[in-house]
Order: C-alpha cells, then structure tokens, then sequence
C-alpha cells in the first residue's frame, strides 16, 4: 500500500479518537465499568434483599389494582360481570388481611353492594352478601363496622323475611345479618331485633305444632339458626334468663326435622343453652325436659336404614357428646392447631363461634388467625410466625385473635425460628428412607417367587 494512504488512514483514526462522540463513549464505558465495580463489592444478602423489597412492592400494587379493578366491576351493566367481581372479592377478603387498603374505600364498597343486594338476582344477591359480611369482618367492631352493619341492617332484614326472594339470597342474607351483629352491633335493641328476626325463620309454624306438622326446613333454617345461636353467646344475662324461661322450647322441634344438618344444628343449640343455664346457675327443670333426653337418646343411637350411612354415623358422635354434656357436663375438648400456635375449643359457645366464622372464612380461617404477610405478599402455604429481626410487615386479623382470646401473635427470633425447622438435609434422608422401604415392600409382593394366595 502506499505510503499516502496509510499515512492518511493513520490521520483518519487519530482523528475519530480525538472526536467528542469517541469522548463521550469513553466516559460511559468509565462509569459502566464503575457500576460494575461498585455491584461487584455489593454483598449477595444486600441484593437479594434489595431485590425482595422490589418484588413485595409491586406484588401488593398489583393486587392493589386488581382489587380496585374488581370494585369497579360492581358497577358494570352486566350481571355476569358483576358476579366474577363479587366472587373474586369474596376470595380475596376470607385469605388475606386487607383492613388497610379497605378502609379507605369502605362506604364505596358499601354503596356497590347495596346496589347489587337491591338490583341483583339470586347469585349475585348471595354473592353481595358474603363479601358484605367480609367487609364487615375486615373493618372489626369499631364505629367503622358499625356504620356498615347500621346502614345495611334494614336491607337485610327486608331481603331475608321476603318469601318470594331467592333461597339462596336469604340464607346469605341470614348469615350476614348475624355474623355482622356479632362484629359491630353496639346496642342492645339491635341484637334483640336481630335473634327476633332470625328466630321468625327457623321457628315451627305454631308453638302447638309437633314434628310431623313441621315444613321441608332447608339450607336457610340451618342459616338463620346458626345465626341465632351466634348472637346467644353474646346476650347479655337478663335476655338469658327470658330464653331460658320458654324461649328455647322452639328448639326440640327441629330435632325432628328431615335434615341431618338441622338436626345437629338445633341439638348443638340446645346444648349450648343448657351450658349458659349452667352459667348462670340456672334449673331447667321442666315438664319436657326428660321426653327431651329421651329424644337425645333415640338420635344417638338410631340405625335406621332410610337416613344415610354417613349421616347416622356423625349424627350418632355428635348426640353422643351432646347427651354426656347435659347429663354429666362433660364437654368433648377440640384442639385448633394453626401455624405454630393452637387454640382449645372447651366450650359450646366457643365451639358455635369457631364455626360460623369458619362457615364464612372457610380454609382461610387459619390466615386470619395466624400472623401472614400483608397484601401481595405471596408466601409459601406453611406458618408464616413474626420474626423479631425480619424486615417483612406481617399482619393478622386483630378482631379474630381477640374473640378467642389468643392475646399478641407469638414473636420467634431468628434462631428459634432456625431451630424449630427441620433441615433440608433432614427432610432429604428421611424422603430416601421412605423411598427405599416403599421400593422394598412392593419389590417383595411384585417378585414371582413370592406366594400367591
């Protein structure tokens, strides 16, 4: 090549180096490489924190905007849109502890339901009044609560004494008016109208009536009395003692009914009034009290071959325990186990109150008993307890640990926390024993030489 031309090449690259755009590229490869430099001496436990905090956060505003998405959705024109809503804010209200972001949204939500509840048909009627329910369960028993409960009662009251309503509808709106009751009612008035109501619905036509005149009670009898044993736990002595006197006559009628969960239903009721009696030092001695007993003992050991296999086998447990409690007081304890706590059921009362919130939580009791990560924190299903050193803002359900008296959520440090888990290590060899002996048991039934009989 000549020597012109290289000597211009030469001039051509020293004077693209000399350039501000060569300059510029320079520098950002400087602090490029700067960057690097400063990530590489990062620790990985400072990355990975990092990198939690970030996904945490927009983990809880997308459900955030999903939730919202969902409350708008209340409004939509059509009803199956409206019903999707209400199903996935029915889900999301019984597993996570949302009284935070719901707060502030409360009297929208409220207005929406009540729409749904007026406007609405069937489904959406009973949809509209599970998350109503919720919501009331998610506010607590503050004044919150109470204007919720307050503002909704009339409606609920109408939709449940409507014969020509939904069955469906009303035994939404029977359980809803109790468990709200129960939550934010601040009046005497209120509970008494409330247990009036609901004992209209589950009650004989006439006291006078026996068994055999008694209607087909269905799913809304079992709501209304469930409900109406609920609010008895809370009754204040003085409408005890008026129950006790010949209110709870209306009950041993119900045993007779051609539905095994209203049987149960209305024998665990009865037993529950017999244990506040017990309370209160009260006699019920009265003139039906041992064809009552006697009745008790028919149910706890039929064997009729017309009801079902299933339903004799727990109706005969559960009268069973019933007739030990009237006739010696003794109470059949349950043991609640939830992360790494537990609760005792060592009562009627305590026992009808785990039940209803459980009949409206459903699986997702257990969360709300339990201290769980906030919204959009999406955490492996096994307990999640409060650890004195962790950087994650847990939550529980205030008013449900208060009820059952659970005090403060249980605090571990890390190495409590450390030492009550089993290592993988340990998971590991225990997996490969069982392996190992399964893989042996069926190689010896699976080999030819082994008899066959």
């Amino acid at each position: 090549m000549p020597r012109s031309r290289r000597a211009a090449r030469r001039g051509l690259r020293s004077g693209r180096a000399c350039s501000p755009a060569s300059e510029e590229e320079e520098a950002g490869s400087e602090v490029l490489s700067h960057c690097s430099s400063a990530s590489e001496g990062a620790s990985p436990a400072e990355e990975a924190a990092g990198n939690e905090a970030v996904g945490e956060q927009g983990q809880e505003e997308e459900v955030e905007d999903r939730l919202k998405e969902h409350m708008d959705n209340l409004l939509d024109k059509s009803a199956k849109t409206r019903q999707a809503a209400l199903q996935s804010l029915r889900l999301a209200f019984s597993s996570k502890t949302l009284s935070e972001f719901l707060l502030e949204r409360r009297l929208t939500l409220t207005d929406s339901l009540e729409k749904c509840l007026k406007k609405g048909k069937g489904e959406e009627q009973a949809l509209a009044g599970t998350v109503l329910t919720l919501l009331c369960l998610q506010m607590g028993s503050g004044w919150e609560g109470e204007e919720i409960f307050r503002s909704l009662k009339p409606l609920l009251t109408n939709i449940l004494t409507d014969s020509t309503a939904s069955p469906g509808a009303r035994q939404s709106c029977a359980t809803a008016l109790g468990m709200c009751c129960y939550i934010a009612a601040a009046d005497l008035e209120d509970l008494i109208l409330c247990m009036s109501c609901l004992e209209g619905i589950f009650s004989p036509p006439s006291a006078g009536e026996g068994g055999s005149a008694l209607i087909q009670h269905g799913p809304l009898h079992c709501s209304a009395l469930q409900s109406w044993s609920l609010l008895l736990t809370i009754c204040p002595p003085s409408h005890i003692k008026s129950i006790l006197d010949d209110g709870w006559l209306k009950l041993p009628p119900l045993l007779s009914s051609n539905f095994v969960t209203l049987r149960i239903l209305a024998g665990e009721t009865i037993a529950l009034v017999f244990e506040l009696a017990q309370d209160l030092e009260e006699d019920l001695c009265h003139q039906d009290t041992e064809f009552l007993r006697a009745q008790l003992k028919v149910l706890a050991t039929e064997s009729n071959k017309y009801r079902a296999k299933t339903d004799r086998r727990k109706q005969r447990s559960i009268f069973r325990d019933i007739l030990r409690f009237i006739e010696s007081g003794e109470y059949q304890e349950e043991t609640i186990r939830f992360g790494l706590e537990c609760m005792f059921l060592d009562s009627w009362a305590r026992q009808r109150t785990y039940q209803a919130f459980k009949e409206v939580l459903g699986s997702g009791i257990r969360h709300h008993l339990q201290v769980g990560p906030r919204q959009g924190c999406q955490r492996d299903a096994g307990p999640v307890p409060v650890i004195a050193d962790s950087p994650l803002l847990l939550q529980n359900n205030e008013l449900l640990r208060e009820i059952f008296g659970l005090g403060p959520p249980l605090v571990l440090d890390a190495a409590a926390l450390k030492a009550s888990k089993v290592s993988r290590f340990e998971k590991h060899l225990y997996n490969s024993a069982a392996f190992k002996a399964r893989t042996k048991a069926r190689s010896r039934v699976r080999d030819k030489r082994a008899d066959v009989l």
